[in-house]
Formats: structure tokens, sequence, C-alpha cells
């Protein structure tokens, strides 16, 4: 039996630099664009401690809760 209201979901990590930059608002708004063009939505923001490419710290980010009908 099929569900109807079927939903997926997938969560984008979102940081600017290791160094802890200000997050850039036009390249969040170009992540967002870019998995809206494939059926995503935005679901929730969150603001996290994120892991960086390079040593065991972490740095502030934000974690990108997106939703879409399941295919």
């Amino acid at each position: 039996m099929s569900n109807a209201y079927a939903v997926e979901y997938k969560v984008v990590t979102f940081r600017e630099s290791l160094i802890g930059d200000a997050l850039d608002s036009d390249k969040l708004e170009k992540v967002l664009n870019k998995h809206a063009e494939d059926g995503w939505t935005l679901k929730a923001i969150t603001s996290a401690d994120v892991k960086g490419r390079i040593g065991p710290g972490a740095v502030e980010g934000l974690l990108l809760t997106l939703e879409r009908p399941r295919r």
C-alpha cells in the first residue's frame, strides 16, 4: 500500500570557514536554491558546532533539514 504523504529528509551542513567568519547569506541562498531545483524544501535550520575539515575542533555552522515527497 502506498502512502500519499510519504516524505524523505536530507540534512546539509553549511559552514563558512574554519576561522569563524560570518555566514554569507548569498551563499546560503544559493545552496537552498540548488536543492530546491531537485524538489527539496527547507524544513528547519539549526545552529550547531560543525566539525572542520582540519583538526579535531569544530566551527559554528548550520544544519539545514530539507524535505521532499518520496520519489
